[in-house]
């Protein structure tokens, strides 16, 4: 009976319930860092407009290494939801091990390079000086949080491949009120702490994620997950099980730093043009992101339950289940794009600009609201991908995109000069891209006897 109930714990159904069962606890969870970001830039806004648009070049910069996290993160979880599948707890624990060893050895690599080789770099693409040293002074703050977010983003990985998503929830709050407090605090210099403008809100972000980081691992030592899985047995270095996890996350890993990388060369484009335009890319990247985090919660959704069933053996269930996952995906970005639509004002306003800087930025959230819809359904399929274990297609599908991308960016920003309005509609192209490569790639069935 015990094992039966285990077995029921791990395996899932292909239902439209145990999608959102899974999904929205992950929105939960990825809105919270996107609303920290949201705040910190909030209160950038109402700082000054400079440390609103220096924002845009730090933030993409150490979301760079977020994503090289992240892509870590989902390889794990891709590994852990087959061994769920395949009803195999033993191997998880051993998974999360190895896993912790490797983020906290990326960490240090990020560090060193933000410390010693992204001044130079910055120094020589940046056009005004002043934003140059301010970024610089920013992220060698900043970049000390790493660590913290990587361990975060490992234990979500763990409780989305088990199917425990819904604890994710409690990190996020503390994360939350804990960054929108030292905001607070630190940016503008209350309640006697120092004034520290752009800087304090990385200081507020490091404490915001350490403080998440220890509450989960509180939850996950109450609830008796680490028990369960015995998480803590394996902190020792096993060559073959990080050999399988670098062979599944390190194609997604420069996928998503590439996918970065294009987008921080796109805000680049965008600092040549001035600094509204770069103030206003910021906001828009606030929208994008706040809005499409329940799409990146149907995305992993998408990689964890294609994993889990074919661990099962049921490849033949794939597409349906991918159909079911698109269609709740979609329907949510269309209610979210037609509301960016009707009230562009309001959303704008609240990073307390003029209204010349709204009138400038509604013309570019008509472009992000389309660009959220085709992500919302690309980025389902791209994901699936990843849950065959095939992380070397989904590479190889980002490059071309990113490709596209990049070079029609370069031509309507850099050689023609034209409005940064035309600058975003690179997404769709992206997006679009992305879409149809893992659709064909998925529909000629040859990834269904793939093991990892």
């Amino acid at each position: 009976m015990a094992n039966k109930t285990h077995h029921s714990n791990l395996q899932l159904a292909i239902t439209n319930k145990q999608i959102l069962k899974i999904a929205l606890p992950i929105s939960f969870a990825v809105l919270v860092p996107q609303f920290n970001f949201i705040t910190n830039n909030i209160f950038l806004g109402h700082y000054s407009q400079e440390a609103l648009a220096t924002a845009s070049i730090t933030g993409v910069y150490y979301l760079i290494f977020a994503m090289i996290g992240f892509g870590l993160n989902n390889g794990l979880q891709t590994m852990i939801a087959r061994r769920a599948g395949e009803n195999k707890p033993e191997e998880i624990g051993k998974l999360f091990g190895q896993s912790v060893f490797i983020s906290f050895a990326i960490a240090i690599i990020g560090i060193l390079l933000t410390w010693f080789l992204a001044p130079v770099i910055l120094r020589n693409v940046l056009n005004s000086g002043s934003i140059a040293n301010d970024s610089i002074e920013f992220l060698k703050i900043r970049i000390w949080g790493l660590p913290f977010l990587y361990v975060y983003q490992m234990r979500n990985a763990l409780l989305v491949g088990t199917n425990n998503s819904r604890l994710l929830i409690s990190g996020a709050i503390a994360e939350t009120i804990a960054n929108i407090c030292f905001d607070y605090l630190f940016i503008f210099g209350n309640y006697g702490f120092p004034e520290m403008g752009l800087n304090g809100a990385a200081v507020a972000s490091i404490i915001a994620e350490f403080t998440g980081m220890l509450v989960v691992f509180l939850v996950i030592h109450k609830k008796g997950i680490g028990r369960q899985f015995s998480l803590f047995n394996h902190f020792y270095w096993n060559k073959k099980l990080s050999h399988q996890l670098f062979s599944i996350s390190m194609p997604i890993i420069f996928q998503l730093a590439f996918s970065v990388i294009s987008w921080e060369f796109f805000y680049i484009l965008i600092e040549h043009h001035g600094q509204q335009d770069l103030a206003i890319s910021n906001v828009m990247r606030n929208v994008f992101g706040l809005t499409g985090c329940l799409t990146w919660a149907f995305a992993a959704t998408s990689a964890a339950m294609v994993s889990n069933i074919i661990g099962q053996g049921q490849q033949d269930k794939v597409r349906i289940l991918i159909t079911k996952i698109v269609k709740l995906s979609t329907g949510a970005a269309l209610i979210m794009a037609a509301f960016i639509n009707l009230f562009p004002e309001l959303i704008i306003s609240v990073f307390g600009q003029s209204d010349i800087f709204i009138n400038a930025a509604i013309p570019v959230v008509r472009v992000v609201s389309i660009a959220m819809v085709v992500m919302s359904f690309s980025v389902v399929w791209l994901n699936a991908v990843i849950g065959t274990g095939n992380s070397k297609t989904t590479l190889l599908i980002e490059s071309v995109s990113i490709l596209l991308y990049s070079v029609f960016v370069y031509l309507i920003l850099e050689k023609y000069d034209l409005s940064i309005t035309f600058g975003w509609m690179g997404e769709w192209i992206y997006w679009g891209s992305n879409f149809l490569l893992s659709f064909w790639y998925l529909s000629k069935g040859n990834w269904k006897d793939k093991k990892i």
